[in-house]
């Protein structure tokens, strides 16, 4: 698991109940984690799966929250953690042959972001 917000200068932020399968979101939170905001928003940007676009939202409303509540600069700004939490799951169902029926799982995550400073990271 990751580490969880342990340190005060530590800033997160949460998009929570987005529609995407935990297992297809921790493939680009896991590419992302530990590394500098402006190389993880150029990774984000040219990375192909769709749920790229929540995880650069998340990321970017990290920075604003460590300007706005700690005053530090988005360019001095890691990725200390990330990491992607299973949501609830929405259960449907899908008919099949001989009035059976098959279980299909629409699945939910909250991904989470949490910048440091470069030298606390």
């Amino acid at each position: 698991m990751a580490q969880k917000n342990t340190n005060p200068n530590w800033v997160s932020a949460t998009a929570r109940y987005v529609h995407v399968a935990p297992r297809k979101a921790r493939l680009v939170v896991d590419m992302i984690r530990n590394k500098p905001v402006d190389r993880a928003l150029e990774l984000l940007q040219f990375c192909e799966r769709a749920v790229s676009v929540d995880v650069e939202k998340v990321l970017r409303s990290a920075m604003a929250n460590a300007y706005q509540n700690k005053g530090i600069r988005p360019d001095d700004l890691v990725i200390a953690a990330a990491y992607v939490d299973e949501g609830p799951t929405l259960k449907r169902i899908r008919p099949r042959a001989k009035g059976s029926a098959s279980r299909i799982n629409k699945r939910t995550s909250h991904i989470t972001v949490t910048v440091a400073p470069r030298k606390e990271a």
